[in-house]
């Protein structure tokens, strides 16, 4: 049983890494956004294979609990915060551009 869970955290672990090339060269905020969001659940469901894998599933789980909470709340406040901003362009991370006409 113990050789399920080690292979379903290595199958994890791989897809956070294909997640985390979204998150780092994704077209816009909203994709990093999300990247970011999967690789957080993926890892709250990590915490809880390793905890079954040392016998203390009842530690990992309050971990993991508090890592999902998180997350969601980072989550929320990063989306709130482009929502205000208006800025989900490709470019700039957070800068907006002039146009070129316009004055200084």
């Amino acid at each position: 049983m113990d050789n399920f869970f080690i292979v379903g955290g290595v199958v994890l672990l791989v897809l956070m890494l294909l997640t985390l090339y979204r998150a780092i060269i994704g077209p816009t905020a909203i994709d990093r956004l999300m990247a970011v969001n999967v690789i957080g659940t993926k890892t709250t469901v990590l915490l809880i294979i390793i905890g079954m894998l040392f016998n203390w599933v009842d530690m990992f789980v309050d971990i993991a609990l508090a890592y999902a909470l998180l997350n969601f709340i980072v989550t929320i406040a990063t989306s709130r915060y482009f929502q205000h901003h208006k800025n989900l362009s490709p470019i700039g991370f957070g800068i907006r551009h002039r146009k070129e006409g316009a004055r200084k």
